[in-house]
């Protein structure tokens, strides 16, 4: 069995006083991949920057106290990475990735955007250097006999299912119709597989993401971006993916909400 859980924790040092250690002392997860961790590794405590029984990468952003992704595993690397050759996002703190017995499993935190902003002009930039690696990356795992897992924030709404004010949302950054056919090409073309999709393919939802303005989470008024994309013969294994959506707005940690998926083994 092998079980993977991904969250944008928004913070991760903040998170951590408010029930992310109790999370993660807790989980069966066997690898688990944060974004947003907005730290860089000598910052974090002991317990966060290398917690006992856990191995791990971190991925810093130059940009002091701003996104950051990092991966625990408690199997020990083969080899790791950060960055994904493309020169201005190799020290953004978007992207890292371990190589695993058979496994090579990312996490991602692509760029916001914003509409008419060169936050969108970054996200544009990011997706078009992104989705050949993506490509890359899959053929040269295969060749190793190695599945790809790769996680995290993608920033994303890909359908209508996938986030409750569609309509409204129509002309927001995380809903354009140039982003969705980009996640379309990753699934499409590259050939990754949305697990969630692939277990439950008529939704509404289930949401990873909930603005803390308003009545947005009592009401389940949120946005799936939080994806586990995987390559198809890892896909066929995965027996559950679930949301782990806090119980009341007072119990959360983050604005996301941790997602996980399962894995039966090898055949």
């Amino acid at each position: 069995m092998l079980t993977v859980s991904t969250v944008n924790v928004n913070g991760l040092r903040a998170a951590a006083k408010k029930g992310f250690t109790e999370w993660f002392a807790a989980t069966s997860a066997d690898v688990v991949a944060c974004q947003e961790v907005r730290a860089d590794s000598d910052s974090l405590s002991p317990q966060l920057r290398e917690p006992d029984g856990w191995h791990t990468v971190h991925a810093v952003s130059s940009a002091k106290g701003r996104n950051g992704v990092c991966l625990y595993s408690r199997a020990e690397p083969e080899s790791v990475r950060v960055g994904f050759g493309e020169p201005e996002f190799e020290d953004s703190g978007r992207y890292t990735e371990m190589h695993l017995p058979g496994l090579v499993v990312a996490s991602l935190y692509l760029p916001s955007g914003d509409v008419g902003t060169e936050r969108q002009d970054e996200k544009e930039r990011f997706m078009a250097a992104f989705l050949p690696y993506l490509a890359e990356l899959r053929g040269k795992a295969e060749a190793e006999g190695r599945e790809v897992l790769v996680v995290g924030d993608w920033n994303i709404a890909h359908a209508e299912i996938d986030l409750k004010n569609w309509k409204g949302n129509r002309k927001s950054s995380g809903f354009l119709p140039e982003e969705r056919a980009w996640l379309d090409r990753v699934v499409g073309e590259v050939g990754y597989v949305d697990l969630q999709r692939r277990l439950d393919p008529e939704g509404p939802g289930p949401y990873t993401w909930w603005s803390y303005r308003g009545k947005a989470f009592d009401n389940d008024s949120g946005w799936r971006i939080d994806y586990l994309m995987a390559t198809p013969g890892l896909a066929q294994r995965c027996t559950s993916v679930v949301v782990e959506r806090a119980e009341t707005y007072d119990q959360r940690w983050s604005d996301h909400a941790p997602v996980t998926a399962t894995f039966a083994e090898r055949s």
